[in-house]
């Protein structure tokens, strides 16, 4: 996307119907304002694509865009170059996938997914989990676009490209021992406000905390606050002092 693409006409009720969700609550008249723009250029930009017999509606395309475009309310919306799609399914699908075992036996597997991230190809959600907003802390739209932010440099490795005031080493330093701690904790069984799954890779640590960051800010910041100053430093914004201020 090269400048501002042209803006898509929301519809002025449904957007407030949009803010309405508990996630935007914190946000202040002016980042509010941004974010709508933001949200009828990203619409304008992309592709949303509904399957087996979904019907697409106002609803369901603003507020996955405008979940999407919270993670780049102060990046802007370059940082999802270089693909175009979103693939929308009434209810969680079911990809086949294959692999092959060290023997050389091939299997096939199928297994229920809310969302998927392509590496340069689509966004897939399930429309009835990605329009309903957060459930329990889990959002599985900050998710796959945090995957889309991580993928920019060529591969999801839990390590998207930073900002020149930022330093690699310090990000793998802190992201490290975050999540060695977080996958022992796991192996314990010792449960925890932040989703099991972060401990299945670098990249879905960084997808699952990425949740975490945008909806239970407190509970991230007090579990690993050196990761939460890496992802205010990255997302360049401040969720926690957000929702302070606007509790206040």
């Amino acid at each position: 996307m090269s400048g501002a693409p042209a803006a898509y006409p929301l519809d002025a009720a449904e957007w407030r119907a949009t803010l309405a969700l508990p996630l935007f609550a914190p946000l202040g008249a002016e980042e509010a304002q941004r974010l709508q723009e933001l949200t009828a250029q990203f619409i304008a930009a992309k592709q949303f694509s509904a399957v087996q017999g979904l019907v697409l509606t106002e609803r369901i395309v603003q507020r996955i865009a405008a979940q999407g475009c919270l993670l780049v309310l102060n990046l802007g919306l370059n940082w999802y170059r270089g693909w175009r799609e979103i693939i929308l399914y009434p209810d969680a699908f079911v990809p086949q996938r294959s692999y092959t075992d060290e023997a050389g036996v091939v299997h096939e597997t199928r297994y229920p997914y809310l969302g998927e991230a392509w590496q340069g190809g689509p966004l897939i959600f399930s429309a009835a989990d990605a329009a309903g907003g957060a459930e329990d802390g889990a959002n599985v739209v900050i998710h796959e676009f945090a995957h889309k932010l991580d993928m920019l440099d060529g591969s999801a490795n839990g390590l998207p490209p930073l900002h020149g005031d930022m330093r690699v080493a310090a990000w793998a330093e802190t992201f490290s021992a975050a999540y060695d701690n977080f996958c022992r904790r796991a192996d314990l069984g010792l449960e925890g406000a932040i989703d099991a799954y972060a401990a299945e890779s670098p990249a879905e640590f960084f997808a699952v905390l990425s949740e975490a960051f945008f909806e239970r800010p407190a509970i991230l910041a007090q579990a690993y606050p050196p990761v939460y100053e890496q992802l205010r430093l990255f997302y360049r914004q401040d969720p926690l002092a957000r929702s302070t201020q606007a509790s206040s």
